[in-house]
Formats: structure tokens, C-alpha cells, sequence
């Protein structure tokens, strides 16, 4: 395992840490969190803060946000168990702009209904919020559920892509 290094993206979300681990390819992403996130990483002293090394997926964040994104091409790496690694995988295929519900994951996964638990817990270890879009995951009645990043910032990105309409306050 290679060194693992850090930085902050600027977003309107605010600012997005982003933590990866140097490979002989380049680096790859190991976390992507938001402020206030109960689950993000503290940036530790052995950690190199290098900005270049994860320059392309702030570029790709940065494209995002504007509106001229809708995949990600990042590195990453396979972290969880290996129920949360087929979660993950059914989150990487839920379109930009679109939604699904924990119901309708669960059925893709023949988990049961009474393991629905388990997956929303899958879900809400993502380590890669945006770049994995488990904001794309909403209840059976179209209501938000919880969202690592505050259902707050849930709502922003569904509008931001076009899934739920801009309301007016």
C-alpha cells in the first residue's frame, strides 16, 4: 500500500475532503466526505497533503457541479465487506438525473425484505459520497431518507441533477 494523501475541494456543498492512496498508477480515491458527516475520516498526521495527486477528481467534482458531468472516471479503492461491495456495485448503475428506492435496490439484490435494514446500512457507509451516488436512493414514497451528508445536501444534488424540481421558499 502506498502513501496516502489528502486535500479539500471547494464545492457548493462545501469544502469536500478527498483522501487517497498512491498507487503505481496513480492515486486512488479511498474517501470522498462532506463537512459535518458523522462517518468521515479525520486527516491524520502520517498523511501527505498533495492536491496534485487527486487534481483529477476535483477537476471531475468541479465539472460536476457545473453542470457538465454526469459519470465519474475515477480510481478507487475496494474497501467493505463483501455485502457492502454489492450494494456499492447496484449504486454505480443508478443514472445521473434518476432515482431509486431501498425497495427496489433490495429486489435487484434478493435481499429480503427483512435484511432492508442491511443495505440502507451499506448504503450509508459509502466512503465515496458523490463519485458512488448513493444520494440517488430515496424511500418507497419519494421521500428522502437519510443521507450521510445530510438530507439537506440529498436534496441539493437531486436538483442539481435534474431528479427533483428547484423549490421556491
Amino acid at each position: 500500500m502506498g502513501a496516502t494523501v489528502w486535500t479539500v475541494a471547494d464545492s457548493p456543498l462545501g469544502a469536500l475532503l478527498l483522501v487517497g492512496e498512491v498507487t503505481a498508477t496513480g492515486t486512488a480515491l479511498t474517501s470522498l466526505s462532506m463537512p459535518g458527516q458523522r462517518t468521515a475520516p479525520a486527516v491524520r498526521h502520517d498523511w501527505r497533503h498533495d492536491p496534485r495527486a487527486l487534481a483529477g477528481v476535483t477537476r471531475q467534482l468541479t465539472a460536476y457541479f457545473a453542470g457538465e458531468r454526469t459519470l465519474f472516471d475515477v480510481e478507487f479503492t475496494a474497501t467493505g465487506t463483501a455485502f457492502q461491495r454489492r450494494v456499492w456495485s447496484v449504486l454505480d448503475d443508478i443514472p445521473y438525473g434518476s432515482t431509486t428506492t431501498y425497495g427496489e435496490l433490495a429486489e435487484r439484490l434478493g435481499v429480503a425484505r427483512q435484511d432492508i435494514r442491511a443495505l440502507g446500512a451499506a448504503i450509508g457507509a459509502n466512503p465515496l459520497l458523490l463519485v458512488r451516488p448513493c444520494h440517488r436512493v430515496i424511500g418507497a414514497d419519494g421521500t428522502m431518507r437519510g443521507y450521510a451528508g445530510g438530507v439537506e445536501r440529498k436534496v441539493r444534488l437531486l436538483t442539481l441533477e435534474g431528479a427533483l424540481q428547484p423549490t421556491l421558499l
